[in-house]
């Protein structure tokens, strides 16, 4: 359905009013007096009205051509990706094929999206579809309305743009990092095929895998000697690390975890972090289990193997939002020592501020070891990072550069409690935090830490 606005005088239509104008006023100026202010007033409106007519029909005529907009269905949105939408122009004239539209569109954005601002532009050459695509960048997730299309088309004679609204209604929502999941999801497939060589450290694991022939440099610990014996020519045996084993992600959505980082929450680059750890272990073979918490485990979704088990966690974590609550970690570790009885890899992804604030993740922590292999992950803000290291060139600028210092070395206070403790530490910034996380994991499996 559209919904017609009116007409725009184009510039060309403009020129002339003014040209017009121009010229018969000089024209005047060479006339006595009375006869010429007469004259001038007489011939400029006549001359306002005939080109304002002109456009005013040029305008009307355009009905008849009038071109169609469309906007493709919008799918899951990625949070922190340009996401690209797509518009199809077309005209369906019987004129199509004799001449060329000029149209400018604005699409109905949702204020909270980072879009580039200004109209398209452009030129539909005959009767053929056009498609025209512009990016969106979402820092939040959630839903979004998109609103009608603003639609403005040059008429032939280019004195008047016709403006009308499409009623394009949509609701698109905003999913965490899929983008980035498909692509880690792609790289994992190919390191599991082969496509991908990795370097395996021999000895390492306790899952076999294949014979093969001892080469010079090998650890004779790994020969085997009884198939030595039956096959008369030294093998060795092959080790990879278990599958099946069972990882634990716990997600803070607690105070901290609302602070902004570039522009995004740091809830959401923590929950694009616990997707990448979940889709990467199961991937290996691992049951993944997920909890998010404030003062109480909020969601708990108990540790399964395979794509379906991803997918549900995907959903189920997708619309949370981070509250200002003061995290309950002993009783997140507690209700899951109550749920979880075999050796997990148990990963607390949260923040930390210093020592003091961090007593109680720490004994936390401290009573899942021996049984259970705790790993604190925690998402580093990188301005502060900026600030402690630049050159403070001012007396506020150096009190900035002290604080930041000063915050730096209380968060390796409490890190190296925690590794005291025999808690895994991993500190990131909280824009990198996903990959590095991922590449922590398949160290920890390819040393059988778990």
């Amino acid at each position: 359905m559209t919904r017609f606005i009116g007409f725009i005088p184009s510039a060309r239509t403009l020129w002339l009013l003014a040209g017009g104008g121009l010229a018969i006023t000089i024209i005047a100026i060479f006339l006595p007096a009375p006869l010429g202010v007469t004259l001038a007033t007489v011939l400029t409106c006549a001359w306002y009205l005939l080109i304002l007519g002109l456009a005013g029909i040029d305008a009307w005529r355009s009905k008849t051509d009038r071109i169609q907009v469309q906007r493709e269905q919008l799918g899951k949105l990625s949070i922190g990706r340009d996401n690209l939408v797509t518009l199809t122009v077309q005209s369906i004239a019987s004129s199509a094929t004799s001449r060329q539209f000029s149209y400018q569109i604005r699409d109905g954005v949702p204020a909270d999206l980072a879009v580039n601002n200004e109209p398209i532009s452009g030129k539909l050459a005959g009767g053929d579809p056009q498609t025209i695509t512009y990016p969106v960048h979402p820092y939040r997730r959630g839903e979004y309305q998109w609103q009608g299309i603003a639609v403005r088309q040059l008429g032939a004679w280019g004195l008047a743009w016709q403006q009308w609204r499409v009623d394009s209604a949509q609701t698109a929502v905003v999913y965490p990092d899929l983008v980035g999941l498909k692509a880690l999801s792609i790289r994992l497939t190919l390191q599991s095929t082969g496509s991908l060589r990795q370097a395996r450290k021999r000895g390492m694991g306790t899952e076999f895998s294949e014979l093969r022939d001892y080469n010079s440099g090998d650890d004779p610990r790994a020969i085997d000697w009884k198939a030595t014996a039956r096959r008369n020519r030294p093998l060795i045996r092959v080790l990879e690390p278990e599958q099946e084993q069972t990882v634990i992600i716990l997600l803070d959505r607690g105070r901290l975890m609302t602070a902004n980082i570039q522009g995004y929450q740091r809830f959401d680059l923590g929950l694009n972090a616990t997707l990448s750890l979940a889709l990467t272990a199961i991937q290996r073979g691992d049951r993944v289990g997920v909890g998010v918490f404030d003062r109480y485990l909020t969601t708990w979704i108990p540790p399964q193997q395979g794509q379906n088990h991803f997918s549900r966690i995907l959903d189920r974590v997708s619309r949370i939002e981070p509250e200002l609550l003061e995290p309950d970690y002993l009783g997140a570790v507690t209700t899951i020592l109550k749920q979880q009885s075999r050796r997990a890899l148990v990963v607390v992804i949260t923040d930390i501020i210093d020592e003091i604030a961090s007593a109680e993740l720490l004994t936390a922590l401290g009573r899942l070891t021996p049984r259970y292999l705790p790993f604190c992950v925690t998402l580093r803000d990188p301005q502060v990072d900026i600030r402690a290291h630049e050159l403070a060139a001012d007396i506020p600028g150096a009190f900035t550069q002290a604080v930041a210092l000063d915050l730096l070395h209380q968060r390796e206070l409490a890190f190296a409690n925690l590794k005291r403790k025999g808690v895994l530490v991993l500190d990131a910034p909280a824009t990198q935090i996903s990959d590095r996380l991922v590449d922590r994991y398949i160290q920890i499996k390819s040393r059988n830490q778990l």
